[in-house]
């Protein structure tokens, strides 16, 4: 057993992922409801304008704002009623009003030509084919104007953006049904462990196997994120397995995540492995970050492959630390914003010198005040954390630590609990 000869810093670690691996995507069409989650290849825009003629915005009657200038309660305007126009009557269809007319119009409905006010039906009175106006209406009132929403050339999604449900809406309103997306980053994950067995199998724990988690944590973050996981199975810890099950694969993927046999150990063997490959390059290996110290990233036949921990919240970190801004720079795509809270530390939590730390905590709400109990500083395989806890503190690598009662950051990863929940 032995350590680490360096240890990069969290900073230069991110830099050196960012600035060695770019993967340009193709682009592919699919369909408005496929869409969804996915990220454009290219700027999208308007078609048409919305709405596509001037409509009424309430139920009422179209006027003309000169014929009802001396309306009022006590004096109303007498109108002639010469028709009804509904949500989805034929525009050219509807006859120009003159003066004194008006139509009787609902919500949606286009303006006739002639008109430029709708009375809110509230302010009418109407008998037989009469109606009386109890107050004027300026030009323009109660009436949506025609691309008052979007006009045809608006920008709608720039390249990169993510595709939500609003998005959808307006891209149906826009008769845009086959949407340029870039294909989903293939990314492969390879399992490395004689101890590991897979979800579902039998497993007799006195024959000191364990159950894989991180795996498909990482294959649920990878889908979450808008790629494509792509499930490489589990080896022993055998350098000659894990090399060819690296080479057989590394053409399949756009970038692969091994997770055990990152470290120093005896049986800590992915870095060997891939030093036995031709052309191979290790960028890093060994990073200053509490937990997933183990990381590293290796070129092989010009893929990104990165080495992970096999502790579960070790390689959650390292995802969100590497994975996450690459997937959004290969994307083209901005940083979703992050759900941020301050709150007071009901401990006090020491920091090891030139180190990045992920501290789980729980965030709770007491006395209309928010509080933080760490769960675990160490212990990198408790992925029960993540489960009890709702946040993530960092404590970056100038802090010695934080002291107990001070107030801190907290990136939120689930609601914040009350103290009712902590029972």
């Amino acid at each position: 057993m032995k350590g680490f000869k360096t240890l990069v810093s969290a900073g230069d670690a991110v830099s050196i992922v960012l600035n060695n691996i770019d993967i340009n995507l193709e682009s592919e069409y699919v369909g408005l409801q496929d869409s969804l989650g996915r990220h454009v290849s290219e700027d999208i825009f308007a078609q048409y304008d919305v709405p596509p003629f001037d409509r009424s915005a309430v139920d009422g009657f179209a006027l003309r704002s000169t014929d009802v200038i001396s309306a009022s309660y006590n004096n109303p305007v007498e109108l002639r009623v010469v028709g009804k126009i509904y949500a989805g009557s034929d525009v050219r269809k509807i006859p120009k009003l003159r003066e004194g007319e008006a139509v009787k119009i609902f919500t949606g409905a286009p303006i006739p030509e002639g008109a430029d006010a709708v009375v809110m039906i509230e302010q009418a009175r109407e008998v037989g084919d009469k109606v009386y106006i109890n107050r004027p209406v300026a030009p323009l009132q109660n009436i949506s104007r025609r691309g008052e929403d979007l006009r045809r050339g608006d920008l709608i999604l720039r390249r990169g953006d993510k595709i939500r449900p609003w998005h959808i809406g307006i891209l149906a309103s826009q008769n845009i049904v086959k949407i340029p997306v870039y294909r989903k980053i293939r990314i492969g994950v390879l399992s490395t462990g004689s101890e590991l067995v897979e979800p579902g199998e039998e497993i007799d724990f006195e024959s000191g196997k364990i159950i894989n988690s991180s795996k498909p944590m990482l294959m649920a973050l990878i889908r979450d994120e808008g790629c494509e996981p792509i499930d490489l199975g589990t080896v022993p810890d055998d350098i000659e397995i894990i090399r060819n099950k690296i080479l057989e694969n590394i053409d399949k993927v756009d970038m692969m995540i091994t997770t055990g046999g990152s470290s120093v150990g005896e049986q800590d063997l992915v870095a060997e492995s891939i030093k036995t490959i031709d052309g191979h390059k290790i960028l890093f290996h060994g990073v200053r970050i509490r937990p997933g110290r183990p990381a590293g990233l290796a070129i092989v036949r010009e893929k990104p492959v990165f080495m992970f921990s096999g502790f579960p919240v070790a390689a959650l970190v390292e995802f969100q630390l590497f994975i996450h801004p690459l997937i959004k720079k290969i994307y083209r795509a901005k940083e979703d914003p992050k759900p941020l809270v301050r709150a007071r530390l009901t401990r006090r939590i020491a920091n090891p010198p030139n180190t990045r730390s992920f501290v789980r905590v729980r965030v709770f709400e007491k006395d209309n005040k928010l509080y933080a109990e760490p769960l675990a500083i160490t212990g990198s395989g408790i992925l029960s954390t993540l489960v009890k806890g709702n946040g993530i503190l960092i404590i970056n690598e100038d802090l010695e630590g934080y002291d107990e009662d001070q107030e801190v950051e907290i990136e939120l990863i689930n609601y914040i609990f009350r103290e009712q929940d902590l029972q």
